[in-house]
């Protein structure tokens, strides 16, 4: 009787698919993934006890250690009504271009009088690079962009102005009350500030009601 031979059963097919499943969810998680940008200037913040999460769409004032001012506009509902703003405000001139530029920047950090030949540059300047807004008591210009953020929220809730400030643990105080006299002159006075969060002591009132914080 002849013999018959039994097909052996190949785990090629098996394996085979089973990378073609794993290459495929390695593919959708790299191109699904959200990579967080480098922070372009770099600051070192002091710390504090907190359990609230400072939110993206704000309008953040950085200080660094050097005294320089930078501002920032995540706020994009807001956006080009404050960019749109301190250009009629300041009568900078700047055409269609120049505006669209500085609206896609994410630091502004450049007095008014050389913004306009910075955004007429091939290749943007790098914002540690910039000179930063003029905030001594003599120029602060910071007044000016502050009452344009202002002017862009006019006839709302001040709540929903989300003002943030985010200064280097090393900067001097003198810098830091610079952006305060701004925020006075336009008549605001809450704040929050950007801070390195630390553990909340075990037994201290914020561990025991951690409600008083929200």
């Amino acid at each position: 009787m002849p013999r018959v031979k039994v097909p052996r059963k190949s785990t090629n097919v098996d394996m085979t698919a089973m990378c073609d499943v794993a290459f495929l969810l390695l593919s959708f998680f790299i191109l699904a993934t959200k990579q967080k940008p480098p922070e372009v200037v770099q600051i070192n913040t002091p710390s504090s006890v907190s359990t609230k999460v400072a939110k993206s769409d704000a309008v953040l004032v950085t200080l660094t250690k050097d005294g320089k001012v930078y501002l920032s506009i995540g706020d994009n509902a807001h956006k080009n009504d404050i960019i749109d703003g301190i250009n009629r405000i300041k009568s900078l001139n700047l055409t269609p271009d120049e505006l669209a530029k500085l609206k896609k920047q994410d630091f502004i950090g450049e007095p008014f009088s050389k913004l306009k030949n910075s955004l007429d540059l091939a290749t943007p300047i790098p914002a540690a690079e910039m000179d930063g807004i003029p905030t001594d008591s003599t120029d602060n210009e910071l007044v000016d962009w502050i009452a344009s953020v202002s002017d862009a929220y006019r006839g709302e809730d001040i709540s929903n102005l989300n003002l943030l400030v985010k200064g280097d643990n090393e900067a001097f105080y003198s810098s830091f009350k610079n952006i305060k006299d701004a925020f006075a002159k336009n008549e605001i006075y809450k704040f929050k500030v950007v801070t390195n969060a630390e553990g909340v002591p075990a037994g201290s009132e914020l561990a025991l009601n951690p409600e008083a914080n929200k």
